[in-house]
This record gives C-alpha cells, structure tokens and sequence, in this order.
C-alpha cells in the first residue's frame, strides 16, 4: 500500500474505500465510469490528479447521495496538492509586497 499522505489523494480513497465498499474491480469501474483502465489506475495511484472531468464523472457515478458530489473530489484534490507543494523541499521565489 502506498504511504499515507496528510491528506491523502483522492484516488486513494477511491482505491482503498469506495471500490472494495462497491465491490468493484478497477476495470468493472472505469468501465462504469466511461474511461479506460489505465486512466483510473493512474487516479488510483495518486499518479494522476482527479480532474474536474473525472470528479463530474464520480458524481454522476456514485450519486450525490452517496457522496459523489464533485466538489468533494474536487477540494480533496486542492488539499493535497497544496500539502504536496507546502512539504517539497525547494523554496518558492517570492517577494512579499511591501507593506
């Protein structure tokens, strides 16, 4: 299993939750979902980040009502890759305006 990440990826709670929860196979999902196995393994992995395309696709998916709503997936995306870039070792080159 991949290391946990504060927050996670999106597609690890994809991977790890929402799929064994439905009982689903990567391929039975992406197959639901309209896009090829390779696509969502990519998500999956954290190798690819969730697209607003891809977070209207689990909405439609999985239904509002189940937690599907793509702003969800959305703003789990924005969380981690903010964590992502704040925890990288290079420092980003920025002047602060004057005050």
């Amino acid at each position: 299993m991949a290391p946990m990440h504060n927050p996670p990826h999106p597609g690890e709670t994809l991977r790890d939750d929402v799929l064994p929860a439905l009982g689903l196979s990567v391929t039975e999902a992406a197959e639901q979902l309209g896009v090829s196995r390779a696509t969502f393994s990519r998500v999956l992995n954290g190798r690819s980040a969730v697209s607003p395309e891809m977070a209207l696709r689990l909405e439609a998916w999985l239904g509002v009502e189940r937690g599907g709503r793509a702003e969800m997936w959305l703003q789990q995306q924005v969380a981690y890759d903010l964590w992502r870039v704040r925890h990288e070792k290079k420092k980003l080159n920025v002047h602060p305006l004057a005050a």
